[in-house]
């Protein structure tokens, strides 16, 4: 910074200045720091300025160790957030959800002095242990956290997420406006938030137009359980007695039961109406289409980084929902006049 000061014939402090944007530098003085910077090769030591700042302008994130759609992107644009904060990010997966583990993630996050931590694995076991650590900085939990789980004032740990419950709404309710008198719940695994939020969602759309919801056939997140629950789902339709639309807990559960449909030799929207959830890269090229709901990630991601670095600042941090989207394609139609 010195070489770039006297290189620039400038101080020390205006190079600091030019460097983080400071609005109190004149155009041409930044335009000769900036040159003095690319003739130099400068670049920031964040070593040094973390021993002049005590902060490390680093973020821990701690994601599932699985490649499923939801925290993917949601890593994705959690890093892209922080890069444009200035922030580096670390990232830890977990293959197991016990507390031991998610313990020592934290732990390796506190050895490398983040400065906050954001965790993508919306699980019942994570969220026990998250709460439960003493954490010396900023955690935000992406995980659509159930009100049951927090006191008058909202829960301890800062939340942010989609709303999924209104999402699971939204594509119950459009098979109901449909005409659809029988929606079926592919379910997501209940020890996720994600996944309880969508079928408490599904649910009050039933209530709410007066229909009592059949059994919710509760599955993993794959594509496999999503075709066994599509094969006896397709059968009870050939026979005349199954559902005339189907909810599924995620795009992935919604590509097996199209494919479980196909091979019964019924066909999507005609015999049966599918939704999944998430708007997963080539659910628009699905066989046919798939009517989805969207989840918008780079918000999510954007908030998280925000929560932890408005809490940082000392700010008032708001747990956050963010409204998700239905995406209405080929795959829903109104049910045959003849079906039950």
């Amino acid at each position: 910074m010195a070489d770039v000061a006297a290189l620039a014939g400038v101080s020390h402090q205006t190079v600091s200045r030019v460097l983080n944007a400071h609005p109190s530098v004149r155009e041409a003085t930044r335009d000769k720091v900036l040159a003095a910077i690319e003739e130099l090769g400068y670049r920031r030591n964040s070593a040094a300025r973390a021993l002049v700042t005590s902060r490390s302008a680093t973020l821990g994130v701690v994601t599932t160790g699985s490649a499923l759609f939801g925290p993917t992107s949601t890593l994705i644009a959690v890093e892209e957030a922080a890069r444009d904060q200035g922030y580096f990010v670390s990232v830890a997966t977990l293959r197991s959800y016990d507390t031991a583990s998610i313990n020592q993630v934290l732990e390796h996050f506190m050895a490398q002095g983040v400065d906050g931590i954001v965790v993508i694995a919306p699980h019942d076991a994570v969220a026990a242990a998250v709460e439960s650590f003493r954490s010396p900085v900023p955690v935000v939990l992406v995980a659509a956290l159930e009100p049951s789980s927090a006191d008058a004032s909202g829960p301890s740990t800062l939340s942010v997420a989609v709303d999924q419950r209104a999402g699971a709404r939204l594509a119950t309710e459009l098979l109901l406006d449909l005409g659809h008198a029988d929606v079926v719940h592919v379910a997501g695994p209940q020890d996720w938030f994600d996944a309880r939020e969508r079928l408490a969602g599904w649910r009050e759309a039933l209530d709410a137009h007066g229909v009592r919801p059949a059994r919710p056939r509760e599955c993993s997140w794959s594509a496999g359980d999503g075709y066994a629950a599509g094969r006896d789902l397709a059968e009870a339709v050939a026979a005349g007695e199954g559902p005339t639309a189907v909810f599924a807990g995620n795009d992935q559960l919604a590509l097996g039961v199209l494919r479980a449909v196909w091979e019964r030799g019924l066909r999507v929207p005609e015999d049966v109406s599918v939704v999944g959830f998430d708007d997963v890269a080539g659910a628009a090229y699905f066989v046919p289409p798939l009517t989805t709901v969207r989840q918008p990630f780079a918000e999510v991601g954007a908030h998280a980084v925000a929560m932890v670095l408005g809490s940082l600042a000392g700010d008032t941090v708001a747990t956050r929902r963010i409204a998700p989207e239905l995406v209405v394609r080929s795959s829903t139609a109104p049910p045959r006049p003849t079906a039950r």
